[in-house]
């Protein structure tokens, strides 16, 4: 077993944290205390923004008209792909109904959420495809009320008019213009809209990251992020060009975004670390300096002698996005386990999963993939149980809940069963006490 680091990261997706927690928990403890007042405060002191908060008709109409046609077309390009492959999602769930025993029926439920806020980030770029993913998402889950958020800027006087156009056209039932720790913080508290969120999903900067990381518990979350991430799988086979575009167009996300190669292939490794200075330089500003500082301080060029040292590495990083490109690609698809969304052949890129082709962008981080998923229709439904039974059926589960308890020391518990055994049989006796442990 041989793996060499051909290029090592030189920071970590922890790299920072302790400043940006310092700074949003001050944020959201003045927010909830000061109100919709402080948020925009907090609103005019970073993004510079003096209009209303909340999107009006008008705004939507204006943003709609600012749109060509053809743009139009690619957004619902991408709505109809992300709603069929939730539609499947949600198909593929199921209420039921067992009887685990004669008389004792069990069951589950699904429930979808009440509130769903969904952060759709539009400072450095427009994400456009986050509000798709986000809001068509939960309004398959049957969510009757979604609000959105998304930054303004000087530019438009509000959020970019292609994230309000497609917030709407997925069924936003609100749009507010607002970003950072602000807008998550308005989405948990309720503010301008008295509806506070059960759950809040969507991507965002490490600030928007850590406020929703510290108010989990009080909210629902879809998952803890951080900067997204990128990890390509390459044999001998692998072209060189391809390989090294898509590191790199991960890369401009910003400047903390991991891009990680595993390679059985000396020579592809060597290649794509000569060609990737290349594909930075083609990129215009600021992207270009965003992929540059990404791909010096973490990017990361493995080489292994076989590929399941290449998926023990992989499943290790756990990364967001991982792409195979290699030979056998249902091989890599039986033995890959921890990732947020797999790319398999060359034909396909995350570019394509980040905005249109279906499958949902909303994805884990920072080694979360190995105990989550990303966004899905699942994130928004609550699968609640419920049981009834027979009198009858107590003579078997009540004998066995009151010995438990009292074998584990809890007998308030215990009684709650002797107490309907008594009810229900009062000609009978039970043995109520358990056997001693040896």
């Amino acid at each position: 077993m041989a793996i060499n680091y051909v290029k090592r990261a030189t920071k970590t997706s922890a790299t920072g944290e302790d400043d940006t927690r310092a700074i949003v928990n001050t944020m959201l403890k003045e927010i909830e205390t000061g109100g919709e007042a402080r948020a925009l405060e907090y609103a005019r002191q970073l993004d510079q923004f003096e209009g209303n908060v909340i999107v009006s008709e008008e705004d939507i109409e204006r943003a709609s008209n600012a749109l060509s046609d053809r743009v139009k077309d690619d957004i619902r390009f991408s709505y109809d792909r992300v709603r069929g492959f939730a539609e499947a999602q949600r198909a593929s769930m199921n209420e039921f109904e067992v009887e685990l025993s004669e008389g004792l029926f069990a069951g589950q439920r699904l429930i979808p959420v009440d509130t769903a806020g969904c952060y759709v980030p539009g400072g450095r770029y427009a994400h456009i495809a986050s509000a798709v993913m986000s809001v068509t998402t939960a309004r398959v889950a049957g969510v009757p009320h979604v609000v959105v958020c998304s930054p303004p800027n000087k530019e438009h006087n509000g959020a970019h008019p292609a994230i309000i156009y497609t917030a709407n056209l997925c069924g936003a039932n609100t749009i507010l213009n607002l970003g950072g720790v602000q807008g998550v913080a308005a989405l948990t508290f309720g503010l301008f809209t008295g509806h506070a969120a059960d759950i809040i999903v969507g991507p965002g900067n490490r600030f928007v990251a850590e406020a929703k990381r510290i108010l989990f518990g009080r909210v629902g979350i879809d998952l803890f992020a951080g900067p997204t991430e990128i990890l390509v799988i390459a044999d001998d086979t692998a072209d060189v060009e391809i390989v090294a575009s898509d590191l790199i167009g991960q890369a401009e996300h910003g400047p903390d975004s991991p891009a990680w190669l595993v390679t059985t292939s000396q020579a592809l490794a060597e290649a794509v670390i000569a060609r990737a200075p290349d594909y930075i330089g083609r990129l215009p500003e600021p992207n270009r300096t965003a992929a540059e500082n990404a791909w010096r301080d973490y990017g990361e060029v493995v080489v292994v002698d076989t590929r399941e040292e290449a998926v023990e590495i992989s499943d290790n990083y756990a990364p967001e996005h991982l792409e195979v490109h290699a030979n056998d690609l249902d091989w890599w698809l039986d033995n890959l386990a921890n990732y947020g969304s797999l790319f398999l052949g060359e034909e396909t890129t995350v570019a394509y999963g980040d905005k249109c082709s279906g499958t949902n962008h909303i994805l884990p981080t920072k080694g979360a993939a190995r105990y989550t998923g990303g966004l899905s229709v699942g994130k928004f439904i609550k699968t609640v149980t419920w049981q009834r039974m027979s009198r009858d059926a107590n003579r078997s589960v009540g004998v066995a809940s009151s010995r438990i308890s009292r074998l584990e020391g809890m007998e308030g518990h215990a009684l709650t069963g002797d107490d309907r055994l008594a009810k229900y049989f009062p000609q009978e006796s039970f043995e109520l006490k358990p056997d001693n442990v040896s």
